[in-house]
């Protein structure tokens, strides 16, 4: 009887890196990584980036970060920190860069906790930087001087990807995991492929583990045949 054991591939995929030459500029998040650059001559203690899931929202709030010397959060851990907790956390830090920040819309803690750490920064002239899918006008927010305060805070949109910035991405996540990868499947994936910065990472790394699995080379016959990519024939 034909053994059906397959190899199984080690996870050797590291975590993400967010530094500077990490990140690939394109016409989509020009806006944006200029008004990065702006800080800090920026019009008001907070800003705002706004683009959609996968877009590089999250890398663009690391590279502020770590140019800021910024107390890095996320919008789901407000309802936990207090303000004490959180003001000894951020130390002598004046600058928060908060993630998935409309995560405290319609939760009144974690409100009330944004709403004190923004004007808390605003007194000692710190600056916050939110990242979000939408704009905070757009926010379901309960506490009428968050949102009045939030609304203000000027913004800078990201748009979805184009060919150019998708293909440059395959490119980069492929030669990373030292997968070979010729232009005319990289196209073939960008033809089809969701139009997402995330999508190219969960779609490489499951043809890198099939591949490895398989011992075959990328091929556009493997592709077809991995059917959870939802590639179509298009």
């Amino acid at each position: 009887m034909a053994s059906m054991t397959r190899q199984l591939p080690l996870d050797l995929a590291g975590p993400p890196s967010y530094g500077r030459a990490d990140f690939l500029p394109a016409e989509a998040n020009a806006a944006a990584l200029a008004w990065i650059d702006r800080w800090p001559d920026w019009p008001g203690p907070a800003s705002v980036l706004v683009g959609p899931a996968g877009s590089g929202k999250t890398h663009l709030l690391h590279l502020w970060a770590e140019r800021a010397q910024a107390l890095h959060l996320h919008g789901g851990e407000l309802d936990h920190l207090q303000l004490a907790s959180l003001l000894d956390v951020l130390g002598t830090a004046r600058h928060v860069a908060l993630d998935e920040a409309d995560a405290v819309a319609d939760r009144p803690n974690a409100e009330q906790q944004l709403f004190h750490l923004y004007n808390w920064l605003r007194e000692r002239g710190g600056s916050l930087l939110l990242a979000a899918r939408a704009a905070p006008a757009r926010w379901p927010l309960r506490l009428p001087d968050l949102a009045s305060r939030l609304r203000a805070a000027a913004v800078a949109e990201i748009g979805a990807p184009d060919d150019a910035l998708l293909s440059a991405v395959l490119v980069k996540l492929f030669h990373d995991r030292q997968v070979t990868i010729t232009e005319e499947l990289v196209q073939y994936l960008v033809r089809r492929m969701e139009r997402s910065l995330s999508a190219a990472v969960v779609m490489v790394d499951r043809i890198d583990r099939r591949t490895l699995a398989d011992k075959r080379p990328v091929s556009v016959k493997l592709l077809r045949e991995m059917t959870e990519l939802g590639l179509g024939e298009g």
